[in-house]
């Protein structure tokens, strides 16, 4: 009964996702919207029933190639964090496409590759071993690839391409680890705290093995030096798509490190090597790089796609620090709040962008007095991405710090933090001042010391009866009627859950600590 209820949630999108295929253009997007959504409730139920009930680690084989090549399912503690937090957000994403697809073409395309890819996702969460999770993971870049490629001009083309040549490469890199591990006796079976893998075997070049698989699962998590493909992809796909990829995709990779680093080898094993130092440094490296570029950036969608870059090492920073006590749950609680927040921001970029055309931050004056609710939830994801009280970001920051500063890991113990902080920073001047001039575009041309004028942006929003609602009191008040541009509940419904999600985390954050407890 345990098998078959952990093959439903896997089973039933994938199969649903080729028929939506075979429909074609025959189903209308309500209806492909429709069936999509509906299917993926389904799962979710299945997902969370299975969170619940199932308490044991009970091993499922589904079949061998050889006695040591064999596909293995297994739910512990930490897929079902995964996939739950997965399977939520991926409904949430689904129930907003149904608006956001009507400016597109090929639905049944996009809705069909959408519902297979979160199937493959709660695979990898119940994943028992390393082959099973390897195998899943490329189908996961596979069935993500339509997804970049969606509108099918020449720069989504060429994005999808960077997006599969570097999962590619990762995914080489994987398959020589896990070659590796097998051919010298490691047990590439999942457990908590390692499978016993001894000192002896750590050789160097084990430890180059090692490395080479973090590398490898690091290119889906974004980190430095193979990070290039996220702010590519981002801003050509569909925003609901550049959502998923950001918060969801991002974290298959997360989740591989988390199961080598973990479950296959014990962190005591790999703690002071040569790794655990080079793999600190590049996820410091992201940090900061990640947030600079977003600091820079114009583009909306692409300063979110560099943001994902930083914050996403925010997590294997955690993880590298190769402890189970604040850092890695830091690490759990900023993979949790990262998938919800990020899901929110580029949602609430899509909803700009579908209501208004404007897709760089220069024009965004008065977006918050156009679209109110959306910047609400804007400005709250904001916040939490930022850190700030008392949403779930913050908590799963502090965690972080004092997980870092009790490492007593040279140098790193006290840079990792002061690395944090600067982001955080760097975060708060990324995304804030999009917020100021949303809400407040009059103070910020006084600010410059101009008089605020209608920009073009405006004007063309505008019929000739709003133009001359525009009062001039004195050079120093304007005052400009913005025309309102909200978009409807199949829009801000989702956006509004996943940012109140993040802020319950933040008020109530006892239960995922204490699930994350569970863990070892």
């Amino acid at each position: 009964m345990n098998l078959f209820c952990m093959l439903v949630p896997i089973l039933v999108p994938v199969v649903a996702g080729v028929l939506i295929l075979c429909l074609g253009k025959k189903a209308d997007l309500k209806t492909l919207c429709g069936i999509s959504v509906d299917v993926l409730l389904f799962s979710l139920v299945f997902v969370v029933g299975n969170a619940l009930r199932m308490n044991s680690e009970t091993e499922y084989v589904l079949f061998s190639f050889t006695e040591q090549l064999q596909v293995v399912l297994k739910l512990d503690v930490v897929g079902k964090i995964f996939s739950c937090l997965m399977a939520f957000i991926w409904t949430l994403v689904a129930l907003y496409s149904g608006e956001y697809m009507k400016e597109e073409k090929d639905w049944h395309r996009y809705f069909g590759f959408f519902v297979m890819t979160l199937g493959v996702l709660i695979g990898l969460d119940y994943a028992g071993n390393l082959l099973t999770y390897y195998v899943l993971f490329e189908f996961m870049t596979l069935l993500s690839f339509p997804l970049v490629l969606h509108e099918m001009t020449h720069e989504s083309i060429m994005a999808a391409l960077k997006y599969l040549f570097y999962s590619l490469g990762g995914a080489f890199m994987v398959l020589f680890g896990l070659f590796y591990f097998s051919t010298h006796g490691v047990d590439t079976g999942f457990a908590a705290g390692g499978t016993g893998t001894g000192a002896a075997m750590m050789t160097g070049g084990m430890l180059a093995a090692v490395f080479v698989t973090v590398l490898g699962f690091s290119v889906k998590a974004g980190m430095f030096p193979l990070h290039a493909w996220l702010p590519t992809a981002h801003p050509v796909a569909p925003a609901p798509a550049s959502a998923v990829l950001s918060a969801v995709i991002t974290k298959g990779g997360v989740l591989g490190i988390l199961r080598v680093l973990y479950f296959v080898f014990s962190p005591e094993l790999l703690s002071g090597t040569w790794v655990q130092t080079a793999l600190l440094t590049l996820s410091l490296i992201t940090v900061f790089m990640g947030s600079m570029l977003a600091f820079r950036e114009k583009l909306l969608k692409k300063r979110l796609a560099y943001s994902t870059v930083s914050q996403v090492s925010y997590v294997l920073f955690g993880l590298f620090c190769l402890n189970t006590g604040d850092a890695f749950t830091g690490a759990l609680l900023q993979v949790v709040c990262h998938a919800l927040v990020k899901s929110a921001l580029f949602l609430c970029a899509g909803a700009i962008i579908y209501r208004t055309g404007k897709k760089y931050v220069s024009e965004l004056d008065g977006i918050g007095k156009q679209m109110p609710v959306t910047m609400f939830f804007f400005t709250l994801a904001s916040l939490s991405l930022v850190g700030i009280p008392p949403t779930g970001g913050f908590i799963a920051k502090w965690y972080l710090a004092v997980g870092a500063l009790n490492c007593d890991i040279p140098v790193f113990s006290v840079l990792g933090p002061a690395v944090l902080l600067i982001s955080a920073l760097l975060t708060a001047g990324y995304l804030f001042p999009i917020s100021i001039q949303g809400y407040l575009p009059e103070a910020r041309e006084k600010v410059k010391g101009a008089v605020p004028e209608k920009s073009a942006d405006i004007t063309e929003n505008m019929t000739k009866e709003d133009d001359t609602s525009v009062i001039t009191e004195s050079p120093e008040s304007v005052s400009i009627q913005y025309e309102k541009k909200e978009t409807n509940w199949l829009m801000l419904f989702p956006i509004g859950c996943m940012s109140l999600a993040a802020l319950f985390v933040g008020l109530f954050p006892g239960i995922v600590t204490q699930l994350i407890g569970q863990i070892f």
